[in-house]
Protein backbone atom coordinates (compact mmCIF):
# COMPACT_ATOMS: atom_id res chain seq x y z
CA UNK A 1 0.00 0.00 0.00
CA UNK A 2 1.38 3.31 -0.85
CA UNK A 3 2.18 5.71 1.47
CA UNK A 4 0.11 8.12 2.70
CA UNK A 5 1.09 11.80 1.17
CA UNK A 6 0.11 14.90 3.03
CA UNK A 7 0.07 18.73 2.39
CA UNK A 8 1.01 21.59 4.79
CA UNK A 9 -0.55 25.05 3.59
CA UNK A 10 0.66 28.43 5.22
CA UNK A 11 -0.76 31.46 5.05
CA UNK A 12 0.19 34.54 7.19
CA UNK A 13 -0.63 38.45 7.59
CA UNK A 14 1.98 40.55 8.00
CA UNK A 15 3.15 43.72 10.31
CA UNK A 16 4.24 46.92 9.06
CA UNK A 17 7.87 45.39 10.13
CA UNK A 18 7.57 42.58 7.45
CA UNK A 19 6.82 40.13 10.01
CA UNK A 20 4.14 37.83 10.81
CA UNK A 21 1.54 38.41 12.80
CA UNK A 22 -1.63 36.47 12.39
CA UNK A 23 -0.01 32.59 11.17
CA UNK A 24 -2.17 29.57 10.76
CA UNK A 25 -1.11 25.96 8.47
CA UNK A 26 -3.23 23.22 7.89
CA UNK A 27 -2.22 19.14 7.17
CA UNK A 28 -4.46 18.11 4.37
CA UNK A 29 -4.48 14.77 2.29
CA UNK A 30 -5.27 14.55 -0.94
CA UNK A 31 -8.84 14.22 -0.41
CA UNK A 32 -8.94 17.43 1.07
CA UNK A 33 -9.08 16.23 4.69
CA UNK A 34 -8.02 18.07 7.22
CA UNK A 35 -6.00 16.28 9.72
CA UNK A 36 -4.28 19.20 12.07
CA UNK A 37 -4.26 23.37 11.79
CA UNK A 38 -2.63 25.82 13.77
CA UNK A 39 -4.12 29.39 14.36
CA UNK A 40 -2.46 31.61 16.62
CA UNK A 41 -1.60 35.57 16.64
CA UNK A 42 1.87 36.21 17.62
CA UNK A 43 1.25 38.13 20.16
CA UNK A 44 4.53 39.94 20.15
CA UNK A 45 4.57 40.65 16.29
CA UNK A 46 0.90 41.97 16.31
CA UNK A 47 1.84 44.45 18.60
CA UNK A 48 3.98 46.27 16.07
CA UNK A 49 0.85 47.12 14.01
CA UNK A 50 -0.74 45.47 11.09
CA UNK A 51 0.77 46.22 7.44
CA UNK A 52 -0.30 49.36 5.45
CA UNK A 53 0.20 50.77 2.79
CA UNK A 54 0.16 54.92 3.49
CA UNK A 55 -0.94 56.19 0.04
CA UNK A 56 -3.42 53.13 -0.81
CA UNK A 57 -6.79 53.10 -0.05
CA UNK A 58 -9.15 50.23 0.42
CA UNK A 59 -8.06 46.87 1.63
CA UNK A 60 -4.07 48.28 2.21
CA UNK A 61 -5.21 51.46 3.97
CA UNK A 62 -4.22 52.36 7.26
CA UNK A 63 -8.31 52.60 8.51
CA UNK A 64 -8.25 49.01 7.14
CA UNK A 65 -5.24 47.71 8.93
CA UNK A 66 -6.89 49.74 12.20
CA UNK A 67 -10.28 47.74 11.55
CA UNK A 68 -8.18 44.67 11.50
CA UNK A 69 -6.48 44.78 14.07
CA UNK A 70 -10.23 45.33 15.89
CA UNK A 71 -11.37 42.33 14.20
CA UNK A 72 -8.39 40.19 15.48
CA UNK A 73 -8.89 41.33 19.17
CA UNK A 74 -12.29 40.54 18.98
CA UNK A 75 -11.23 36.90 17.91
CA UNK A 76 -8.67 36.54 20.65
CA UNK A 77 -11.58 37.83 22.64
CA UNK A 78 -14.31 35.34 22.40
CA UNK A 79 -11.78 32.34 21.45
CA UNK A 80 -11.20 31.66 17.85
CA UNK A 81 -7.88 32.65 18.06
CA UNK A 82 -5.55 32.34 20.80
CA UNK A 83 -2.02 34.29 20.98
CA UNK A 84 1.24 32.31 21.01
CA UNK A 85 5.07 32.56 20.79
CA UNK A 86 7.54 31.80 17.85
CA UNK A 87 8.86 28.93 20.07
CA UNK A 88 5.38 27.38 19.95
CA UNK A 89 4.68 27.86 16.83
CA UNK A 90 8.38 26.05 15.88
CA UNK A 91 7.24 23.08 18.59
CA UNK A 92 4.34 22.54 17.03
CA UNK A 93 6.00 22.40 13.14
CA UNK A 94 8.16 20.20 14.28
CA UNK A 95 5.56 17.75 15.61
CA UNK A 96 3.73 17.75 12.23
CA UNK A 97 6.67 17.29 10.42
CA UNK A 98 7.32 14.47 12.56
CA UNK A 99 3.91 12.68 12.31
CA UNK A 100 3.07 13.83 8.46
CA UNK A 101 6.18 14.33 6.56
CA UNK A 102 4.03 17.08 4.98
CA UNK A 103 4.87 18.87 1.53
CA UNK A 104 5.10 22.70 2.11
CA UNK A 105 3.37 25.20 -0.07
CA UNK A 106 1.18 28.33 0.22
CA UNK A 107 -0.01 30.85 -2.31
CA UNK A 108 3.24 33.00 -3.03
CA UNK A 109 5.96 30.91 -0.80
CA UNK A 110 8.41 33.40 -1.73
CA UNK A 111 6.72 35.71 -0.06
CA UNK A 112 5.26 33.39 3.16
CA UNK A 113 9.07 31.86 3.36
CA UNK A 114 10.46 35.56 4.06
CA UNK A 115 8.00 36.89 6.19
CA UNK A 116 8.32 33.47 8.63
CA UNK A 117 12.14 33.66 8.45
CA UNK A 118 11.72 37.65 9.78
CA UNK A 119 9.81 36.41 12.20
CA UNK A 120 12.12 33.23 13.33
CA UNK A 121 9.08 30.59 12.30
CA UNK A 122 11.03 27.97 11.14
CA UNK A 123 10.25 26.63 7.46
CA UNK A 124 13.14 25.15 6.48
CA UNK A 125 12.62 21.83 8.79
CA UNK A 126 10.48 20.89 5.50
CA UNK A 127 11.98 18.55 2.62
CA UNK A 128 9.85 19.14 0.22
CA UNK A 129 7.91 22.24 -1.15
CA UNK A 130 6.28 23.80 -4.16
CA UNK A 131 4.52 27.26 -4.56
CA UNK A 132 1.16 27.14 -4.96
CA UNK A 133 0.86 30.31 -7.27
CA UNK A 134 3.07 28.81 -9.43
CA UNK A 135 0.81 25.73 -10.05
CA UNK A 136 -1.87 27.37 -10.39
CA UNK A 137 -0.78 30.07 -13.20
CA UNK A 138 1.12 27.05 -14.83
CA UNK A 139 -1.83 25.13 -14.95
CA UNK A 140 -4.52 26.83 -14.40
CA UNK A 141 -4.34 30.93 -15.32
CA UNK A 142 -3.38 30.83 -18.76
CA UNK A 143 -6.28 28.17 -19.97
CA UNK A 144 -9.18 29.70 -22.29
CA UNK A 145 -11.78 29.00 -19.55
CA UNK A 146 -10.18 31.10 -16.75
CA UNK A 147 -9.40 34.31 -19.18
CA UNK A 148 -13.39 33.66 -19.82
CA UNK A 149 -14.23 33.82 -15.85
CA UNK A 150 -11.36 36.43 -15.80
CA UNK A 151 -13.79 38.64 -18.59
CA UNK A 152 -16.55 37.58 -16.88
CA UNK A 153 -15.63 38.85 -13.76
CA UNK A 154 -14.03 42.06 -15.16
CA UNK A 155 -10.79 40.33 -12.71
CA UNK A 156 -8.11 43.20 -14.17
CA UNK A 157 -5.68 45.17 -12.39
CA UNK A 158 -4.63 48.60 -12.59
CA UNK A 159 -2.95 50.45 -15.61
CA UNK A 160 0.44 50.78 -14.62
CA UNK A 161 2.00 54.22 -15.87
CA UNK A 162 3.63 52.90 -18.67
CA UNK A 163 -0.40 51.54 -20.17
CA UNK A 164 0.21 48.54 -19.14
CA UNK A 165 -2.67 46.10 -17.75
CA UNK A 166 -2.56 42.35 -16.80
CA UNK A 167 -5.47 40.47 -15.18
CA UNK A 168 -5.52 39.29 -11.95
CA UNK A 169 -4.34 35.44 -10.33
CA UNK A 170 -4.39 35.81 -7.09
CA UNK A 171 -5.87 32.97 -4.97
CA UNK A 172 -9.57 34.89 -4.57
CA UNK A 173 -9.39 34.56 -8.29
CA UNK A 174 -8.18 31.42 -9.08
CA UNK A 175 -10.57 30.18 -5.93
CA UNK A 176 -13.81 31.75 -7.48
CA UNK A 177 -12.79 30.30 -10.69
CA UNK A 178 -12.84 26.61 -9.20
CA UNK A 179 -16.10 27.41 -7.80
CA UNK A 180 -17.61 29.49 -10.48
CA UNK A 181 -18.37 32.37 -7.98
CA UNK A 182 -16.18 35.02 -6.78
CA UNK A 183 -16.23 35.62 -2.99
CA UNK A 184 -14.07 38.17 -1.14
CA UNK A 185 -11.18 36.98 0.56
CA UNK A 186 -11.04 38.08 4.49
CA UNK A 187 -7.44 37.98 4.71
CA UNK A 188 -7.16 36.13 7.66
CA UNK A 189 -4.52 33.85 7.72
CA UNK A 190 -6.64 30.58 8.60
CA UNK A 191 -9.59 31.57 6.48
CA UNK A 192 -7.78 32.14 3.42
CA UNK A 193 -5.60 28.68 3.89
CA UNK A 194 -9.35 26.76 4.29
CA UNK A 195 -11.60 28.53 2.08
CA UNK A 196 -9.44 29.38 -1.25
CA UNK A 197 -6.42 28.09 -1.24
CA UNK A 198 -7.13 24.53 -0.33
CA UNK A 199 -9.53 24.20 -3.00
CA UNK A 200 -6.79 25.47 -5.53
CA UNK A 201 -4.53 22.66 -4.01
CA UNK A 202 -7.11 19.95 -4.16
CA UNK A 203 -8.21 21.05 -7.96
CA UNK A 204 -4.35 21.11 -8.76
CA UNK A 205 -3.15 17.36 -7.42
CA UNK A 206 -5.90 15.96 -9.54
CA UNK A 207 -4.09 16.90 -12.71
CA UNK A 208 -1.71 14.94 -14.11
CA UNK A 209 1.97 16.08 -14.16
CA UNK A 210 0.90 19.49 -12.42
CA UNK A 211 3.60 19.84 -10.39
CA UNK A 212 6.44 19.48 -13.77
CA UNK A 213 3.86 22.72 -15.28
CA UNK A 214 4.82 24.55 -11.96
CA UNK A 215 5.55 28.22 -13.55
CA UNK A 216 6.42 31.37 -11.88
CA UNK A 217 4.54 34.29 -12.60
CA UNK A 218 5.46 36.38 -15.02
CA UNK A 219 3.34 39.91 -15.45
CA UNK A 220 4.38 40.31 -19.19
CA UNK A 221 2.98 36.88 -20.06
CA UNK A 222 -0.46 38.13 -18.43
CA UNK A 223 -1.15 41.51 -20.62
CA UNK A 224 -4.71 42.21 -21.24
CA UNK A 225 -3.43 43.05 -24.78
CA UNK A 226 -1.61 39.88 -25.75
CA UNK A 227 -4.65 37.79 -23.90
CA UNK A 228 -8.16 39.12 -24.73
CA UNK A 229 -9.25 40.42 -28.21
CA UNK A 230 -11.89 43.70 -28.92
Amino acid sequence: MAKKQYFMIVDTETTIADTVADFAAIVVDRQGVIHAQCAVIIKAEFEKGLFFDAKASGMWSKQYAIEKVAGYEAMLNEGSRMASSVAAVNRWLEKANAKYNPTLTAYNLAFDQAKCANTLIDLTIFADRFCLWQAAVGNLCKTKAYRQFVLENHLFNNVTDKGNMTFQTNAEAVAGFLNNQMVSEPHTALEDAVYFELPILKALIKKKNWREKCQAYDWQSFRVKDNFSA
